[in-house]
């Protein structure tokens, strides 16, 4: 399998599985990966690509498989402040915004 997560979709798809792909589309302060990073989903569990890492991507997989049963795109968000990033022992706060929907 290509580790490109759009290849991945589309031939997945092509398969006839059922596939989401999540779209990292806005970032703010530190995000683990730019805008435009994909990870798609199969509805076996197979994933190809990263939007973040650690439990948001954990939580993108659990709406990528909700989108592909309701057939619903979602526009996930996720934070942290700097007050509580500095609290967990991390450098600086960030937000991210994805973009999760069901392919065909």
């Amino acid at each position: 399998m290509s580790e490109d997560p759009l290849r991945a979709a589309e031939t997945w798809k092509s398969q006839g599985r059922k596939v989401a792909l999540a779209t990292v589309v806005a970032t703010w302060g530190s995000a683990p990966r730019p805008v435009g990073s994909h990870l798609a989903v199969d509805a076996d569990g197979n994933m190809v690509g990263s939007v973040s890492g650690g439990c948001v991507e954990g939580a993108v997989v659990h709406e990528a498989q909700a989108a592909m049963e309701d057939g619903k795109t979602r526009l996930l968000k996720f934070g942290v402040t700097n007050e509580q990033a500095w609290a967990v022992g991390l450098a600086c706060g960030g937000k991210i915004e994805i973009l999760v929907e069901p392919v065909g």
